[in-house]
């Protein structure tokens, strides 16, 4: 019995002083830095380029493909405090997340049923953040597509910036939300997040093709999925 509180003391203690480590290395809060200590120890979490995220300039939009239940834990842990967290119905319900819904506003809503709201706009042009959960589809129908629409529609009525994030291992979690993925108990995540860009310059970095608002953000989210490790990625310095 001694022993068993001698070793929970112990690993009481290595979390407390990850959690502090944390706080001074990605600027969370004390209450963040707690409970996303656990999965950056189950997960060896590579998480430099999330700093990429937290140094984006309000009104900013940060897009997550939402592979697994894991993503909102981690972008509610991760992600500046004031963020309102737009959620899948599941992810707004699940009671093992309530912990981390604490953190931050959340709302729920249906993916294929989301219009544009004057509301997130206000919210946005008021130097507002929201993060949204996008299905993790890689070639979405007519009606999935909705969602790239409506949330490109919102940025654009906004100017405000989005930021693609992605979380690199997800997917092959016990946490995955796709059938038939290969699942592992505790593979090693990595966190991507491009630079923030407002959808004019999403457009504008296509060139001549000059895609439409939802196309642009949609090439770009699948840009985010694409990007190959980089040497200096921990320190948060990715290129556009």
């Amino acid at each position: 019995m001694v022993a068993a509180i001698a070793l929970f003391g112990a690993f009481l203690a290595v979390l407390v002083g990850l959690a502090t480590f944390l706080v001074a290395r990605l600027e969370l809060n004390l209450h963040q830095a707690l409970l996303y200590a656990p999965l950056k120890l189950l997960f060896r979490i590579n998480d430099g380029a999330i700093r990429t995220a937290r140094n984006a300039d309000p009104p900013v939009i940060y897009a997550v493909w939402h592979q697994s239940h894991l993503e909102p834990a981690l972008m509610l842990s991760l992600l500046p405090d004031d963020t309102l967290h737009i959620l899948d119905e599941a992810s707004s319900q699940s009671i093992w997340l309530d912990p981390w819904r604490a953190l931050a506003r959340c709302i729920a809503f249906r993916a294929h049923h989301v219009f544009v709201s004057r509301r997130l706009v206000r919210r946005l042009k008021g130097n507002g953040r929201l993060a949204v959960y996008l299905p993790d589809e890689e070639s979405p129908e007519a009606k999935s597509f909705r969602l790239f629409r409506a949330i490109s529609r919102i940025a654009a009525r906004a100017d405000a910036r989005v930021v693609p994030v992605y979380v690199d291992g997800a997917r092959e979690t016990l946490f995955s939300l796709a059938p038939g993925a290969r699942r592992r108990l505790a593979p090693k995540l990595r966190l991507i997040a491009l630079p923030p860009l407002t959808i004019a310059e999403m457009i504008a970095l296509a060139g001549d093709e000059k895609p439409l608002a939802a196309q642009a953000f949609f090439q770009r989210m699948i840009a985010v999925r694409n990007r190959p490790p980089e040497p200096d990625e921990d320190a948060g310095t990715q290129a556009a």
